[in-house]
């Protein structure tokens, strides 16, 4: 529980790093070098500018540097507790952006979100002393196997929500992230074996790899034209609630002797906490790089 803690303080850190270094680079000095590519009006040649801009700067690094660190906690944490237990504290991860944008970006947060932020930790606080240790099943034969149809499935849903607009195009491209960072969260429990030649031939791992790689092309779209807090709401749910469900039915996950009503309670009450910090999953408004890498996570 320690990881996933320290997974959720790395990524919620690091999209406040990448949101100071987005801040800067499309500032008036910053946004000199991208002039000549918007005179001729590419759009896409001028957001590639701006990215570039950011990823120079020590704090987009930095920022990347911790969710490396933030990725390998949560594997660590996926393999010794239950995943309901990680993916909730996955989730607080919007209250570590939140409480670190107040300090350093100097965002408001109101007496509501405040009360939330104290929501998630108390939900994290009660799940935590629910939890019981990672179940001991493997799943059925064909779970593995499931990981990479899932992952496609995830990037067809991608193909439909780009088809759509506003509100209802966010949520889409969100909730299909959210399955797939799920996806890699089952994907992690399902890996029997580190050997070369094992992880070559088990499709869990290809499952992880697509599931991913997708997460990240679905929410930077999302967040990039539509609405940041319907995008991140959409993530967290995907993200949480599927993966936790799969832990319990299929891996084992159990919680500790007669407090299975704490865990669930926990658990809800810690991802009602995320979704009240919803518009924290990406940089502040008037940024206009595209959206921090660790948005994501």
């Amino acid at each position: 529980m320690v990881c996933a803690l320290g997974a959720a303080v790395c990524f919620g850190t690091a999209t406040v790093l990448q949101a100071m270094a987005a801040r800067a680079a499309g500032s008036p000095q910053g946004a000199e070098a991208a002039a000549g590519e918007a005179a001729v009006g590419e759009a896409a040649v001028g957001e590639a500018a701006l990215l570039l801009r950011a990823v120079r700067q020590w704090r987009y690094l930095a920022g990347l540097a911790l969710d490396g660190l933030g990725f390998l906690l949560q594997i660590a944490a996926l393999r010794s507790v239950p995943i309901y237990a990680v993916g909730a504290a996955l989730a607080a991860s919007l209250a570590v952006t939140a409480v670190v944008a107040a300090r350093l970006l100097r965002v408001r947060l109101s007496g509501l979100e405040w009360a939330a932020v104290g929501v998630v930790c108390a939900g994290l606080a009660l799940l935590g002393l629910a939890s019981g240790t990672e179940g001991d099943r493997s799943g059925p034969g064909w779970l593995p196997y499931a990981m990479p149809a899932a992952a496609a499935g995830v990037l067809l849903l991608g193909a439909v929500g780009r088809r759509l607009s506003g509100r209802a195009r966010a949520l889409l491209l969100g909730l299909g992230a959210g399955f797939g960072f799920g996806v890699v969260e089952v994907a992690v429990r399902l890996i029997d074996s580190l050997d070369p030649v094992a992880l070559l031939t088990d499709p869990a791992v290809y499952g992880l790899l697509l599931g991913g790689g997708c997460a990240f092309l679905l929410l930077t779209s999302a967040l990039q034209r539509g609405s940041v807090t319907t995008a991140t709401a959409g993530m967290v749910i995907g993200e949480t609630i599927g993966p936790a469900v799969a832990g319990v039915v299929w891996l084992g996950d159990r919680t500790r002797e007669g407090l299975a009503w704490a865990a669930v309670l926990g658990f809800a009450v810690a991802v009602a906490g995320a979704l009240a910090l919803a518009r924290f999953g990406e940089a502040p408004a008037g940024t206009n790089t595209p959206a921090p890498a660790s948005a994501a996570r």
